[in-house]
């Protein structure tokens, strides 16, 4: 389904099971609002879902896997096979994402929406998602890095995929993402979408010099000059200096919207698909949950873009979906609490009042 199609979809989150479900938290038998961030995450989920009951017990992480062009412009230490590399050890379950998941009861779906490189040796734990758009972007220094019909069958991918694990019996999403290069793309989306100098959002990524952080930086503003992506056109500014796992990623916040599926966001890279999605239709942001903020320059000013507060901020930037596999936990357990606890009239208590 086309991003046009899907916006029609996609509408607001219940205000009316928010409302249900901050009462239940009232009157469980503990200090109001004690857990913070975690009680308006549940909030968030009731909201989502339409019911004060909710249920995150079936749990995805969507890895999207893509290579990005512009990693001929030397922006970052380790070179474009990394990602075929990686991709293969998430089938594996070899992974820092996966052994992750695996503990949190998440499971994993690593996805090729455009590795360049060979995946013959996939195979294992996880099965490879196979829905290559193309064998990466073009360097974005020097063309656009796809075509907007690319860009807009990545989204279509990422839609339907988010519809496939609705009907599959998923509750809850959560994303990741790999792809040697992808903070150069992230950065070059989010500074046109933000309308922000990229020297405000561009960091090292996994570990460049003083010298390859200027390299970056300079690469960026040049696509951006040339090619001049249109800020309130996302699918234009993904096509132009975003990548493919960008706009996979943007349309498994589409189809989750249009599901009522809540969706974890991880680090930047994810951060800036959200914002993508979000630029595409304003509702999607009800269903994002973030996870923590990324020691990542941008990380922290998308998420305020978006109007939204992560609960760990742990200076984490590993990526592959790590941040979202940490907080999973934490959003079981406030589940468990918000469902499953005594009321204060069970213990014949009192209740908290506010003041």
């Amino acid at each position: 389904m086309k991003p046009e199609d899907i916006k029609k979809q996609i509408q607001p989150a219940s205000e009316e099971a928010k409302k249900r479900a901050k009462e239940r938290w009232s009157h469980v038998a503990k200090p109001l609002g004690s857990l913070g961030l975690l009680e308006d995450a549940v909030v968030k989920i009731a909201g989502i879902q339409g019911q004060e009951k909710i249920c995150i017990e079936k749990k995805a992480l969507v890895i999207m896997c893509a290579d990005n062009g512009v990693v001929e412009e030397q922006v970052t230490q380790t070179g474009q096979e990394v990602t075929a590399v990686v991709t293969e050890n998430f089938t594996k379950g070899d992974s820092c994402a996966c052994i992750m998941a695996e503990r949190a009861g998440v499971d994993v779906f690593p996805v090729d929406i455009g590795v360049a490189g060979s995946l013959d040796g996939c195979g294992g734990r996880y099965p490879l998602v196979r829905r290559r758009v193309a064998r990466g972007t073009r360097n974005f220094r020097r063309e656009p890095a796809m075509t907007r019909q690319e860009a807009e069958k990545a989204i279509e991918e990422g839609i339907c995929l988010a519809e496939e694990l609705k009907n599959q019996g998923y509750h809850l999403l959560a994303v990741g993402e790999m792809g040697i290069g992808n903070t150069t793309t992230t950065s070059a989306a989010a500074s046109v979408l933000l309308g922000l100098d990229p020297g405000v959002l561009t960091g090292r990524g996994a570990g460049l010099s003083d010298e390859g952080l200027e390299r970056k930086l300079r690469v960026i503003r040049e696509g951006i000059a040339l090619h001049r992506p249109d800020p309130s056109d996302a699918v234009d500014v993904l096509s132009k200096v975003g990548g493919l796992d960008l706009a996979g990623l943007a349309g498994v916040f589409l189809g989750g919207a249009a599901c009522r599926l809540p969706v974890v966001l991880d680090g930047v890279i994810t951060a800036a698909a959200a914002l993508a999605a979000c630029s595409l239709c304003g509702h999607v942001s009800d269903y994002i949950i973030p996870s923590h903020v990324s020691a990542e320059p941008a990380g922290r000013l998308i998420l305020e873009k978006l109007g939204l507060k992560a609960v760990i901020d742990g200076g984490m930037c590993l990526g592959e979906g790590t941040g979202a596999m940490a907080f999973v936990p934490m959003l079981s357990m406030a589940a468990d609490i918000y469902l499953h606890m005594s009321t204060f009239e069970d213990i014949h208590i009192k209740e908290y009042r506010r003041l």
